[in-house]
């Protein structure tokens, strides 16, 4: 049987955790090679860097020119929706994003604009109106630079598909990533026809998260970590159907060669793929690896990887 590829399609490479920070403590050195060195090992071919304000998605954009395994995305945060009015100027702020992203794209490594959306469940951060006004926004820079969306809802379905709704013209396509929905939620987002769904260890954790993952055609699907967060945890529904285990050791007997406890990276996405076929009842792990890893060649690299993901699909 040919080896998985998959596509970790959100890992937070600009997080302190890569950097060996914990909750402001330095453990050990910056280490983002010995976490790739374990992604292509178990699999993972391609990842994509998420940017989440202007500062980040510089810091990802920087981080994705290391590696040509590596691609990023360019926009910012529901929650970060602040710092447009907060620099002052903020149509200056969204030129500098338009810039960036042009910068990105002219060097093939800004593969779709976000992370934005609404989040509802943190307005301390950023107040609803103007999570809106920026989300909104953001669709011009899709439209400009015809790009995909990369895309946040927590605890907004209705505003959220509302927008989309809106701006169903301006994007060529979206994936709603760390899913964590209703089976409602669900289908209002695959009711969008250029819409997929981002599942992670977040979108696995309890039977009732299970049951709604089932809902998602593979063929709108894709996979992802979310790392250094959302792991799978031996409490979580999902953790029964996981095979692919790794040592780790806890932060304070740091390893290389072993995981951090409690730091997800991108080889565990192969656990997602996991959970997601045992819960859809499919045995061939391969066979669902090969459909979603098409989902997002078709979303993200249009261009160059169509023929590669064609070919996958005809092994």
């Amino acid at each position: 049987m040919a080896a998985l590829r998959m596509i970790d399609i959100a890992v937070n490479f600009t997080d302190g955790m890569f950097k060996g920070i914990y909750n402001g403590k330095q453990y050990h050195a910056p280490d983002i090679q010995a976490v790739l060195t374990r992604a292509w090992r178990a699999g993972v071919d391609r990842i994509i860097v998420t940017g989440g304000s202007l500062e980040e998605s510089r810091e990802a954009l920087a981080i994705a020119e290391t590696d040509g395994r590596l691609f990023c995305t360019v926009g910012v945060h529901p929650t970060r929706c602040k710092e447009f009015e907060d620099s002052g100027d903020p149509e200056r702020h969204f030129q500098a994003l338009v810039s960036l992203a042009k910068e990105g794209v002219e060097k093939g490594k800004v593969v779709a604009i976000g992370e934005c959306g609404l989040d509802y469940d943190r307005l301390h951060f950023c107040p609803a109106d103007l999570q809106k006004k920026y989300f909104e926004k953001q669709f011009e820079l899709a439209n400009a630079l015809k790009l995909p969306m990369f895309l946040h809802m927590r605890a907004a379905a209705e505003d959220f598909c509302h927008i989309v709704d809106q701006n169903k013209s301006r994007f060529t396509a979206g994936v709603t990533h760390s899913f964590t929905g209703s089976a409602g939620e669900r289908d209002k987002l695959l009711g969008f026809s250029n819409m997929y769904i981002g599942v992670n260890g977040c979108s696995l954790k309890t039977s009732e998260n299970i049951e709604v993952v089932m809902g998602i055609p593979a063929e709108r699907m894709m996979i992802e970590t979310d790392s250094p967060y959302c792991e799978i945890k031996n409490t979580h529904a999902g953790i029964k159907m996981v095979k692919y285990l790794l040592p780790s050791k806890k932060r304070e007997r740091y390893d290389s060669e072993c995981l951090v406890k409690g730091r997800n990276e991108p080889c565990l996405v192969r656990q997602v793929l996991e959970v997601v076929a045992g819960c859809k009842g499919i045995a061939d792990v391969d066979q669902v690896s090969k459909i979603i890893y098409h989902n997002t060649c078709r979303v993200f690299f249009p261009h160059d990887l169509d023929s590669a993901a064609d070919a996958l699909l005809a092994d």
